[in-house]
């Protein structure tokens, strides 16, 4: 830390506590060359993560996005808005801890499909139709193939 009176950069810490608000650290610090003291925070740096979009567009990540998907998903089936919260929370944490600044919404629809599939396969089906923007019927068979080994695997494997 560089000292404010003179320049130099060489300092200690001469007392640490936290903020009153509890959201800084307030360090008391001493310049080792002309001994002034001075004072300075230290606070957590909220990035926001941005979702780089197929087209190239980037926006800040929104969980109401998700849990919006998840509740068209989800319409008239037996899962509850606090599993659908817990599957939101469940994925951001996935993303919050692979991704620093960016993550791609691929990347993101596809925890969430993985997710669904495992809970709902209905939900699975109508979330798949519209993630990936399904143009004929055939590209729904195949998604339906797709899902029916993975659970003829499943059944194999137990």
């Amino acid at each position: 830390m560089k000292c404010p009176a003179c320049g130099y950069n060489d300092t200690k810490v001469v007392d640490s506590r936290l903020s009153s608000d509890g959201n800084a650290i307030r360090r008391r610090r001493e310049c080792l060359k002309c001994e002034k003291r001075f004072t300075t925070y230290e606070y957590v740096e909220h990035v926001p993560l941005m979702v780089v979009k197929r087209d190239g567009r980037r926006q800040p990540f929104d969980r109401k996005k998700i849990i919006g998907g998840l509740v068209k998903a989800f319409e008239k089936r037996p899962v509850s808005m606090d599993k659908m919260e817990e599957v939101t929370s469940e994925i951001e944490r996935v993303i919050q801890k692979k991704y620093d600044r960016e993550v791609d919404s691929k990347v993101i629809g596809e925890l969430i499909m993985e997710k669904i599939a495992s809970l709902d396969e209905v939900a699975y089906v109508r979330f798949a139709s519209v993630y990936r923007q399904f143009k004929d019927v055939n590209q729904f068979m195949n998604e339906l193939t797709i899902m029916k080994e993975k659970e003829k695997q499943k059944g194999e494997g137990q």
